[in-house]
């Protein structure tokens, strides 16, 4: 895609394409899926390019998306007139039109011959090949289909057996299912290799907070009891909150804790909640949030 005589926002629009689309296509077959989120038939559609990407992850296949809105120029570029588009991309340029292969069957078939004709390098996918299907489990985590997001994990751990992100991506997603005995087994049967890996490490403190998921009558009797002057009833109604998956009540409560008292117990209340920013991860924009917080009320 050339970028001569294009303004500052066309050229950014351009070196995002490159980077997503251009660069992973020189030596993998990319699925361009151009989308929008008000678009229904894009969302019928994603569960089956994802769940086609992962298959064919260790043939050197690969999905990209395009949201219209957001990259207009770039559709534009394509001429893309309706949504979902998806495209197949090899080194930079348009091979094949697959926006009709809605079924998963037909889209496989289609990207069985162009691998047949391609020179795409096959075998075991390297671990930069499954980083945009890492951030697809993530995304569709993050989103609340735990469910997708665990199919997701799946498929990369097939692809890759010594991704630490990958295992730790499945047993949250697993804890988010409450499927706890299941997210135990798959933590038990991990590679030695990776016991100590950062993403499991996290994923570990996670299933641990989330092991004793209440019951909604549980959680309204815990809530009603953690009053100012029951610090111990807070902390355990913050505890289950989290567990239910409702981290905003559980980190108000104990933020409340620590404003009124933040030696109580030993300072158990920020333990608890540095506890749950490290479950969730650091990096995360929510943990960010609530750290700012708790920066406020101990240093404000």
């Amino acid at each position: 895609m050339a970028s001569m005589g294009l303004n500052l926002e066309e050229q950014k629009a351009v070196d995002r394409f490159r980077k997503a689309v251009v660069e992973p296509s020189m030596e993998s077959l990319v699925i361009l899926d151009f989308w929008a989120e008000w678009c229904g038939p894009c969302k019928a559609l994603t569960p089956v390019l994802e769940k086609v990407a992962a298959d064919y992850a260790d043939k050197g296949v690969v999905l990209a998306k395009v949201n219209v809105d957001e990259e207009a120029f770039i559709a534009g570029q394509f001429q893309v007139r309706s949504i979902p588009t998806v495209y197949a991309i090899f080194q930079g340029q348009p091979v094949a039109d697959l926006t009709q292969a809605r079924g998963e069957s037909q889209l496989k078939a289609m990207l069985d011959q162009l691998l047949a004709k391609l020179p795409i390098r096959g075998g075991a996918a390297p671990a930069q090949d499954i980083a945009p299907l890492l951030a697809m489990g993530e995304e569709v985590l993050a989103g609340g289909d735990a469910e997708r997001a665990a199919s997701i994990f799946s498929q990369i751990v097939e692809i890759d057996q010594t991704s630490g992100a990958a295992f730790g991506g499945l047993v949250r997603a697993m804890a988010a299912l409450g499927e706890v005995e299941q997210a135990d087994a798959i933590l038990a049967a991990l590679p030695a290799e990776l016991a100590g890996d950062a993403e499991v490490t996290r994923a570990r403190t996670l299933l641990e907070l989330a092991r004793n998921r209440p019951e909604d009558s549980e959680l309204a009797a815990l809530k009603a009891a953690a009053t100012p002057d029951n610090p111990e009833g807070q902390l355990a109604y913050a505890e289950a909150a989290f567990a239910a998956g409702d981290r905003d009540a559980a980190a108000e409560t104990l933020l409340a804790m620590i404003a009124a008292d933040r030696e109580w117990n030993e300072g158990a209340a920020k333990a608890k909640l540095l506890q749950m920013f490290e479950a969730v991860g650091l990096e995360d924009p929510w943990v960010a949030g609530q750290r700012r917080r708790l920066s406020l009320i101990l240093f404000g």
